[in-house]
């Protein structure tokens, strides 16, 4: 994602149960603390400045969504934290144009309580028509009636489109048919066709389409109706008729005047949308549950909060820590609203949660400190091997961004060591562009680090590393979608070199690892720096058996650096300057 060599050459190459049963956890009402202890924290409360609620009746909706917009259309780096959300109604007339770090949702229990006849519109006019920097942005909950018949959604990285019904057709390129690099649907409806046009790469999961238009280099879907049939590498399609383990993110809703947060269930071999049939499945909490954190606030009180038996709601904002925050209680839900972002000091690792059941951590950005951190997002101890099969834990919209924002470093950006947790949907980025960039600058060796068994990823992007982008040494993991590039910046050959072999994988599963899957799985290289840098391969795993890979790719963009192979020593070398995939269908 440089900021105008990588992509320029990267978009040219692409040419429950019922409302009134829902069960809701017992409050934890923390006994009176004693003289010597801090005064207990109370649940509930209002949602911040930052979090503006529209009803129907509501005056000046365009006007505020309009200057929220022109505040935040080109504030890529920027401090401007919005989440809009609106009750349940019907709303006409609206265009619904979203920058960067904002969030727009419905409060309804089901996305056909809230309607827009209009559009919730995201578009690059800001880039000069490349949307491949639209990141840190979302739509959730709501039904569109888009007024052209068709809505615009042109996203890259860390921009989720859930639980939506868009009564129409949804279009993921920019005006004019520009570049894009996204992107993530889940539990959606979309009535009409969804038309990638320009997107290179893109997921969707558990959701129901009319048709799917096209594909560039990898469209994957697991547990959609109307996907188009397996077909990679010709069509570009991989399809997976079920995804084996999801659990939707948790959301606010409003049960008449209350706010609460529901917590859909977990399913297993899952098809098409939670919300199709009425009242979704799940439990919920009343929002007295959560501590409602704003910018400001410290760790230690966080932590407070979480030993109180409280929940955590992050209002939009930017939050220092100077101490982990830490979960050790089964089942806390941990949600962010409008990409609030946690931002480690003097080297702690932002969050930790304990060996427990069931915790839920959604809808926050992890952006690194200036001294580096050890690791930025924990799920569990090191070693643990405890069965949450039942009732995993799920890291779901969280992202992580070392770099871009200013000078940031960490080694490791999100170690699982959790059994059976489910990562669905994360970006994490080494940042290639903005201010405090560079090899050394924002120094970050590895993304995603698994160590625990029966771990799920479904979405998983992670890019520019310095060394593995993804290293699993887990049994039994599986991922369902994987976008990867390689760091632009390495100097030369020497910086990469893996002892005697040539660069770091993208993905690399252990030596030691005996059952391993994945499908739809691709990285791209552009060694702009020094293009004459060779990767061996972009996937790295024992040649065994129960290892086993579907539709892989590798790109040259441009020929800035190559491919020697896809994974281990097969698959073609990419060739010349020509931005074509080199393809696996199926390893070993």
């Amino acid at each position: 994602m440089s900021s105008v060599p990588r992509r320029t050459v990267l978009g040219a190459a692409a040419a429950v149960s019922a409302l009134a049963g829902l069960p809701a956890t017992a409050s934890a009402t923390p006994a009176t603390p004693a003289a010597n202890k801090p005064l207990a924290l109370p649940g509930g409360g209002d949602l911040g400045p930052n979090v503006i609620v529209f009803d129907p009746s509501t005056a000046g909706i365009q006007a505020k969504l309009d200057q929220v917009f022109a505040q935040q259309e080109t504030a890529q780096f920027g401090t401007g934290r919005y989440a809009f959300f609106f009750k349940p109604g019907t709303y006409s007339g609206l265009n619904a144009q979203l920058g960067f770090y904002t969030s727009i949702a419905g409060l309804g229990l089901s996305p056909d309580d809230t309607t827009i006849n209009g559009d919730v519109t995201v578009d690059a006019g800001w880039f000069n028509g490349n949307a491949t920097q639209n990141f840190w942005r979302s739509a959730e909950n709501l039904a569109l009636v888009p007024v052209s018949g068709t809505n615009r959604w042109a996203v890259a990285q860390a921009a989720p489109f859930r639980r939506m019904h868009v009564r129409g057709s949804l279009n993921l390129a920019p005006n004019g048919y520009g570049w894009a690099s996204g992107g993530y649907i889940a539990d959606s409806r979309i009535d009409g066709q969804v038309q990638p046009y320009s997107q290179q790469q893109w997921y969707t999961r558990d959701s129901v389409i009319g048709s799917w238009l096209n594909g560039v280099w990898n469209m994957v879907f697991s547990g959609v109706q109307g996907a188009p049939a397996q077909g990679f590498p010709n069509p570009v399609y991989t399809t997976l008729a079920t995804t084996p383990v999801s659990r939707e993110k948790p959301f606010l809703y409003l049960n008449g005047t209350e706010y609460r947060v529901f917590l859909p269930e977990k399913r297993t071999n899952a098809s098409g949308v939670t919300w199709g049939n009425g009242t979704p499945r799940g439990t919920s909490l009343s929002l007295s549950q959560f501590y409602v954190a704003k910018p400001g606030v410290t760790a230690a009180t966080l932590n407070q909060a979480l030993t109180q038996g409280l929940h955590l709601l992050l209002t939009p904002g930017i939050y220092h820590l100077d101490q982990p925050i830490q979960v050790n209680r089964a089942n806390t839900v941990v949600l962010g609203l409008g990409y609030a972002t946690l931002v480690p000091d003097n080297g702690v690792t932002a969050l930790k949660t304990a060996d427990v059941d069931g915790v839920r951590l959604a809808g926050f950005l992890i952006d690194a400190g200036t001294v580096n951190s050890n690791t930025l997002l924990e799920v569990g101890p090191s070693g643990t091997t405890t069965d949450h099969s039942a009732n995993p834990t799920t890291v779901q919209d969280v992202f992580v961004r070392i770099g871009g924002a200013g000078a940031g470093k960490a080694t490791t950006s999100m170690v699982i060591n959790n059994r059976h947790t489910i990562v669905d949907h994360t970006w994490l980025w080494r940042a290639d562009h903005g201010t405090g960039i560079g090899w050394d600058t924002n120094r970050a060796d590895y993304g995603l680090v698994v160590n625990g068994a029966d771990v799920l990823t479904t979405g998983l992007f992670v890019e520019h590393f310095n060394k593995y982008d993804v290293q699993w040494n887990g049994e039994r993991g599986r991922t369902i979608f994987f976008q990867n590039e390689k760091a632009y910046d390495a100097p030369n050959q020497a910086a990469i070199q893996n002892g005697s072999i040539k660069g770091y994988a993208a993905y690399k599963v252990g030596d030691n690892v005996t059952v391993h899957e994945g499908w739809g799985l691709g990285s791209y290289c552009y060694y702009n720096v020094a293009p004459t840098i060779v990767q061996h391969n972009g996937f790295a795993a024992p040649n065994r058996s129960g290892v086993k890979f579907h539709d892989l790719l590798v790109v040259s963009l441009g020929g800035q650096g190559q491919y020697e192979h896809v994974i281990n020593e097969t698959g073609a070398a990419t060739s010349g300057t020509s931005t074509i995939p080199s393809t696996v269908v199926s390893y070993p």
